[in-house]
């Protein structure tokens, strides 16, 4: 133990309080043992690069390029994505790949290329191999999106895994999006992110959702490059500089450094549209949330158990705040248990939750993976008898610290251990819950020093093939999140499964959504909020959100408004109180209220439009809430717009993230563009500075837009903002009620100029026929008029 160490140590024996000090200190030593028995980090090693190439053999989609050390398979699939892998690493067996591999494309073939080198031409790409073992992706007319660097591989003498290194040349003028679910963005800035999901709030700048998965869009296109590696590793970015040094221009650099696991790669190249939408092919359709889980969601605070849960009910519904689901934290559980319900604090569990249902409120439960290491409990003995848990290097079972005490850890690389505790969750549907929340799931295990996870030496399943933690990692709550979703489709086949993570990794969204408890406190939280988002949604993972109004500690009164107002326009839209006399909106002052109330009215009035959002993204793997420049990728303005962001294709939101602004400057791509709140009209590409009232936040829809909005009635009605002179729009509509898996058909809209008359038409393979549904015309007023 360092110095460091030594100190983390003594804090964490003294601010936990002993027992729990105590059990983190024993943890933070069992791990530093147990990790001993791995290869130590700088022991003799050999180092390696390809070599001279050496000759090709064509195969479908592509072929094998040899080098004097080493070789590499590359291939186009049938859906444009290209693959390429090192020393026989396949795409397969792959967490993030949904499903079988897609077909390689039987029109690509491989040929020699100038230099001595190889390629392989497709439709819309072109993968140059150099005779040195650079790759090169390439637009269809040889424009150079990205340049990987031989590899570099150092092999341990006495065998084991290799680590190895990728670097990697962008355009200059290029920008670095994705990684995960980073605070610090959705523009990555120089600097190094690790790929190692952390608990969220432990400094460093750690994220819960990390992945190998880098979005880069520059002038010549936009492309996608993911490395198919879950190992702990890191991404070290340096944005490039155009005329840098005598005029030449200097790259954009991305190193990519892996403490072990397959080299092997996918890429995309395309609109950022076309690129989401083949990345979704590739990792699986975002899972569909119930429609009540798109509405307002509410975590109560403090630990009063059902009189808490009645009492945070009653004052949203009894003041007219619109309130959909209500979160029980860990502790409803009791005693640190796990599938369990505190009888005193909920002693007719089932009942409220029926009545709440009534009132159309549903609940929430957290689960977190540490199972209390207790004989006599079932989920312990009953994982006991079927050898579930984790185990170490030396054969003992893994303990690590939870709630309560020891805790151990089910495999979920296990298939079997997934359907074990699949079985669990009968037990919270026959409680009342109509869904779940994982927490803990990076998998958290408390410790004075090193780590807060288990030991690196660990042993998994890793369905079969085995490896240890340092592989297992970053895959725990995605697979612990598929047990989930799995068995909720199992057990109430007529019902959505409901499941948030807070950990992840590529092909998350498979199975549900990510919540974040608030990245940074303050107000730079609220840029760390959407940066977080907006990162999840480029990476395939659209429904996700922080907690919105605070995590347990007071707010000002402005700050609480402003991050209401932000999180009611994000994917997962979940509020949570501070405890009893704290927290919630009428415990403020009157102005607090009513500023809660018009935030919480809009999110209701949105849902159709949330609910055609949702279906979209399983659809096409478009994100709900998109950085500026995702329909203008060649606007480096936008590019740099970090404040702002389009919901959908209808919608722009600019929230207010500094105190004391009440108005704001806007970058408006190009296009016509309404003030929902004036209706004043804007031609883009164009800032504008406009009213950001303390009881709003502005928010832009696009001329043409068809928006299907909730009536004062309850029903659904079309909300059209004219089109401008000669120009069409349209805009889809979901008619979901909630029931069943996939939903209704869409229905598509147009709305266009005949004359001076504006006609709203519903498609139908027969052509255009008037909507059965009431339509409502914004942006004919004395501004529209006059741009007409």
């Amino acid at each position: 133990m360092n110095g460091r160490d030594l100190v983390r140590s003594v804090r964490a024996v003294g601010s936990a309080g002993p027992a729990l000090g105590w059990r983190t200190a024993r943890a933070a030593w069992r791990g530093r043992r147990a990790d001993a028995l791995l290869p130590g980090p700088r022991g003799a090693e050999r180092a390696r690069v390809p070599g001279a190439v050496r000759g090709a053999e064509p195969g479908p989609g592509g072929g094998v390029v040899r080098f004097g050390r080493a070789w590499l398979r590359i291939f186009v699939a049938v859906n444009g994505a290209v693959f390429w892998g090192w020393d026989g690493a396949g795409p397969e067996p792959s967490y993030a790949v949904a499903g079988r591999c897609p077909e390689p494309d039987p029109r690509a073939v491989l040929e020699p290329d100038k230099d001595g080198g190889w390629r392989v031409v497709a439709e819309r790409v072109t993968v140059a191999v150099c005779r040195r073992g650079s790759v090169e992706v390439r637009t269809p007319g040889g424009v150079v999106l990205r340049r990987e660097l031989p590899p570099r591989w150092w092999e341990p003498v006495g065998g084991g895994a290799a680590r190895w290194t990728q670097r990697s040349e962008v355009a200059a003028d290029a920008r670095f999006f994705g990684l995960g679910g980073w605070s610090r963005g959705p523009r990555l800035r120089d600097g190094a992110y690790r790929l190692w999901n952390a608990e969220p709030g432990r400094g460093g700048g750690a994220a819960s959702v990390t992945m190998p998965v880098q979005l880069v869009v520059a002038d010549a296109g936009t492309h996608l490059v993911f490395h198919d590696c879950g190992w702990d590793g890191t991404v070290t970015l340096r944005e490039g500089e155009e005329g840098a040094g005598s005029g030449h221009d200097r790259p954009g650099r991305s190193v990519l450094r892996m403490a072990g696991g397959p080299l092997r790669c996918w890429a995309v190249v395309g609109t950022p549209a076309r690129v989401l939408r083949i990345w979704a092919s590739l990792t699986g359709a975002a899972a569909l949330p119930p429609v009540w889980a798109l509405g307002h969601q509410h975590a109560p605070g403090g630990t009063g158990g059902e009189a808490e849960v009645r009492r945070a009910v009653a004052g949203h519904l009894g003041r007219g705040l619109a309130l959909d689901a209500v979160h029980l934290d860990l502790g409803h559980a009791g005693g640190g248990g796990v599938f369990t319900v505190d009888g005193e604090r909920f002693p007719k569990l089932p009942a409220l939750a029926e009545e709440l249902r009534r009132d159309g409120v549903r609940l929430v439960s957290a689960v977190v993976p540490g199972v209390p290491a207790v004989p006599g409990r079932a989920v312990y003995d009953d994982g006991a008898a079927g050898d579930v848990f984790v185990r170490g290097a030396a054969g003992e079972v893994v303990r690590g610290v939870g709630r309560g005490g020891e805790v151990v850890f089910p495999d979920f690389t296990r298939e079997g251990v997934r359907a074990w505790w699949g079985g669990f969750y009968a037990e919270r549907l026959g409680q009342g819950f109509a869904g779940v929340r994982h927490d803990g799931d990076e998998p958290v295990s408390p410790a004075a020093f090193g780590g807060a996870t288990l030991p690196r030496s660990a042993r998994h399943g890793l369905e079969g093939r085995g490896g240890d933690h340092r592989e297992a990692h970053n895959v725990y709550a995605l697979c612990m999140a598929r047990a989930g979703y799995e068995a909720l489709r199992r057990l109430a086949p007529e019902e959505r499964p409901f499941v948030l993570s807070r950990s992840g990794w590529a092909g998350t969204q498979r199975y549900g959504g990510v919540w974040s408890a608030a990245p940074a406190e303050g107000w730079p939280g609220l840029r760390a909020s959407l940066a977080l988002v907006l990162g999840l949604g480029l990476c395939g993972v659209p429904y996700a959100g922080p907690d919105a109004g605070g995590t347990g500690g007071r707010m000002s009164p402005e700050l609480y408004l402003r991050s209401l107002q932000l999180g009611a326009y994000l994917p997962l839209f979940r509020t949570r109180g501070a405890g009893p006399g704290a927290g919630e909106p009428w415990e403020g002052d009157a102005r607090v209220l009513e500023g809660a109330r018009a935030v919480f009215a809009e999110r209701r009035r949105l849902l159709p439009y949330f609910v055609a959002l949702a279906h979209g993204a399983r659809r096409t793997g478009a994100p709900w809430v998109r950085p500026l420049w995702w329909s203008a990728p060649e606007d480096r303005e936008l590019r740099d717009c970090e404040d702002a962001f389009t919901l959908g294709d209808c919608l722009l939101v600019a929230p207010v993230c500094e105190p004391g602004v009440e108005r704001r400057s806007v970058r408006l791509p190009r296009g016509r563009w309404y003030d929902t709140a004036t209706e004043r009209v804007y031609e883009g590409p164009v800032r504008v500075t406009v009213d950001a009232p303390p009881d709003r936040i502005p928010v832009f829809a696009r001329a043409g837009s068809v928006v299907p909005v909730r009536g004062a009635d309850g029903g659904l009605e079309l909300e059209v903002w004219a089109p401008a002179p000669g120009l069409a729009g349209g805009g889809l509509v979901v008619p979901d009620a909630g029931g069943g898996r996939d939903g209704a058909e869409p229905e598509r809209y147009t709305a266009r100029w005949r004359g001076r008359r504006l006609v709203v038409e519903r498609e139908d393979g027969d052509g255009g026929r008037a909507p059965s549904r009431p339509v409502r015309v914004r942006g004919l007023g004395p501004d529209g008029a006059a741009a007409r």
